[in-house]
């Protein structure tokens, strides 16, 4: 199991990058399963900054709140 602290954005994005790759999942097919556009998979996993996720973060901070991340070495499907 792999852990790392979220601290914003392009933390956010680096964690889904390697539960993708961990998954064996490329962006398409993940696009695909989610039912979004593979640019916003891309854009997740740069770490984009949009309003939303900014506004999250300002949040936990404002509150003294972390995220922690993990990635299972397997899945329940």
């Amino acid at each position: 199991m792999q852990t790392a602290r979220i601290t914003g954005p392009r933390s956010l994005g680096t964690i889904l990058r390697e539960a993708r790759l961990t998954r064996g999942l490329t962006q398409q097919k993940l696009s695909e399963e989610l039912g979004v556009s593979k640019r916003y998979i891309i854009e997740m996993e740069q770490g984009k900054p949009t309003k939303a996720v900014e506004r999250l973060f300002d949040y936990l901070r404002a509150t003294g709140v972390t995220l922690q991340g993990e990635i299972a070495d397997e899945v329940d499907l």
